[in-house]
């Protein structure tokens, strides 16, 4: 029973992670092509969009996790949102440090994009656990 609802809500966690991915990724894009186009070092753009792109998902998957994948945990939904969003971001630093420096590391070999997707796949489970054992345990 245990292991059917882990799974059942993993998937969830996983679907509302490929809608961050877009949100995500989608915002890294116009970071570094529109939005920080001024910024003539590239690496500093990186951070600029990064920081922008990671921030930007982390709302998004914050709010469909806890109206949806942890809908059923109701005493911790109840708790005010910004009190929840703050206790989410604790728990998520590992886990965006991990997709942050995962990506300025392979962007030097790979397309930054494609650094950024696979940076955030390694750091996903980091992040359900995490989650899942605190912020909406």
């Amino acid at each position: 029973m245990i292991q059917d609802i882990l799974q059942h809500r993993f998937l969830k966690f996983g679907s509302v992670g490929l809608s961050g991915v877009l949100v995500n990724l989608t915002v890294l894009y116009l970071g570094q092509e529109y939005i920080f186009w001024m910024v003539d070092a590239v690496d500093t753009r990186l951070n600029f969009s990064l920081s922008l792109a990671i921030f930007c998902a982390t709302i998004s998957n914050f709010s469909l996790n806890r109206i949806w994948t942890w809908a059923d945990r109701k005493e911790k939904i109840q708790r005010k949102y910004l009190l929840q969003l703050a206790q989410y971001f604790v728990a998520c630093w590992i886990a965006i440090a991990i997709q942050f420096f995962l990506t300025k590391l392979l962007a030097a070999y790979w397309y930054y994009l494609l650094a950024n997707l696979l940076a955030i796949v390694l750091s996903s489970v980091i992040n359900f656990l995490v989650n899942d054992a605190w912020t909406f345990k």
